[in-house]
């Protein structure tokens, strides 16, 4: 794995052999990121909230690209191992903030550092963690305005609406999916 674009493109992450960490492959990253600098025009200054970091790959890609700062929560030890070695790896210490917590408990506490502008969510597949994690998003106005949520799932799993969040893309990438949410109008 390595970072795509940006100031640390090209930087390697490091390997791992935990089996609970399952990260985005380099080419749904790149997919995905291609999509987001479409509809935000560019990465530049946005504050960053991934949940289920697993390696950190996506925030850090987000942080090359230009965004200001990244939250990573994951309840893992191996994955905040994982991730604080790959913030070293890219030199964004500074602007990262890494918290091993569940997502719940993690939610609950960022609600005074809201909203964030883009929200990356690549939980274990098929244990309707997306569902959850977008009510609690939605019920404390976690994201900006004009912000996006990128949830990952499997691609069988069938994503919808939820609230007032509204499911505005979903694309397919082998036996991923990627969703992309907003507020309803946006």
């Amino acid at each position: 794995m390595r970072i795509i674009s940006g100031t640390a493109r090209g930087r390697q992450l490091a390997n791992f052999s935990a089996t609970n960490i399952r990260p985005t492959p380099d080419r749904v990253r790149e997919a995905l990121f291609s999509i987001l600098v479409s509809r935000l025009g560019s990465l530049n200054g946005l504050k960053v909230l991934e949940l289920f970091a697993g390696s950190g790959a996506q925030s850090l890609e987000a942080l090359s690209r230009g965004a200001k700062s990244a939250v990573l929560v994951d309840s893992s030890p191996q994955a905040i191992k994982l991730i604080n070695e790959n913030v070293k790896r890219c030199r964004f210490e500074s602007q990262v903030r890494v918290l091993r917590q569940d997502v719940k408990t993690a939610l609950q506490a960022l609600k005074g550092e809201s909203p964030f502008d883009l929200i990356l969510l690549d939980p274990p597949y098929n244990q309707e963690h997306i569902p959850q994690s977008l009510e609690m998003i939605e019920s404390l106005q976690l994201l900006s305005e004009d912000g996006i949520i990128c949830a990952e799932s499997a691609a069988n799993e069938v994503l919808c609406d939820c609230g007032m969040l509204a499911l505005t893309e979903s694309r397919k990438y082998g036996t991923s999916t990627i969703h992309l949410f907003s507020w309803h109008g946006n």
